[in-house]
């Protein structure tokens, strides 16, 4: 499978944005998710309940 690892990134930003209006704790996750690699936003999204399907790039052939 590949990733939109832009795409997860961006969403998984805006996931612990949001949620650092009810826990502060949070900020460390946003900044986290903002310098980590490739594989390790992967590992934290699928911690946090992200369907990976989403992010899959498909290949269509004609």
């Amino acid at each position: 499978m590949t990733i939109d690892i832009d795409s997860l990134r961006s969403d998984l930003i805006n996931y612990f944005g949001s949620a650092m209006s009810f826990n502060k704790v949070a900020m460390m996750d946003l900044i986290k998710v903002e310098n980590c690699s490739d594989k390790e936003v992967v590992r934290i999204a699928l911690q946090n309940g992200f369907d990976l399907s989403d992010y899959e790039i498909k290949e269509y052939t004609l």
